[in-house]
């Protein structure tokens, strides 16, 4: 895979990194493009959307673009009508095309959430509460606002402890990454650093 623009939610990160995918006039998706050094050996593989316009330096031409993302979903494909797109920089005509590529993964996340096992909302209200405040600190003392993240991330790990143990105990690899809107190998870590294990056993 070669470099491109992703997008991750804060929760989720790279069990659901999303990005622009491009799908060739048959159906397939293009290899990344080779780019080389000018001075010599060397170089970078980009599948950036925005490099398959055909041109002779650069990829095939992209037909249509859709969201996809890391987790093996992909959205609908959106055609590229290459008669409007002429002359000009794919990656100026086609950039509406890209934002909507982008509100199709922003809805797929939103059903990973609530896929994901529900949390009661007084524990929401809360949280977002806490935050709220925190966010206020920091306007007033920058220094406080850090003690009191500190002072959360402390008690993230003592009140997470014993419950990835008793997670870890009754249930599967797959129904905790079901539950967390993660993969099995972020569940699996996520689970070992809150529980105090090494993931790796």
């Amino acid at each position: 895979m070669g470099e491109r623009e992703t997008w991750t939610t804060e929760e989720f990160g790279s069990s659901h990194a999303g990005a622009v995918g491009v799908l060739l006039a048959d159906g397939s998706v293009p290899a990344p493009v080779f780019f080389g050094m000018s001075s010599g050996a060397g170089g970078q593989s980009v599948s950036q959307w925005s490099v398959y316009d055909g041109g002779s330096a650069h990829g095939p031409r992209a037909a249509a673009l859709r969201a996809v993302c890391s987790c093996g979903w992909h959205g609908p494909e959106h055609r590229l009508d290459w008669e409007t797109i002429g002359e000009r920089k794919l990656t100026e005509a086609a950039d509406g095309t890209a934002d909507t590529c982008l509100e199709d993964w922003d809805a797929h996340t939103a059903e990973v959430e609530q896929s994901a096992i529900p949390l009661p909302e007084t524990v929401t209200a809360l949280l977002a509460q806490l935050q709220e405040e925190i966010e206020k600190l920091a306007k007033t003392s920058p220094l406080a606002a850090v003690r009191a993240a500190r002072r959360l991330e402390v008690t993230a790990v003592q009140v997470g402890y014993w419950p990835a143990h008793e997670a870890r105990r009754d249930t599967t690899a797959e129904q905790a990454a079901a539950a967390l809107g993660l993969d099995e190998d972020a569940a699996r870590k996520l689970m070992a650093r809150f529980g105090g294990w090494s993931p790796y056993r």
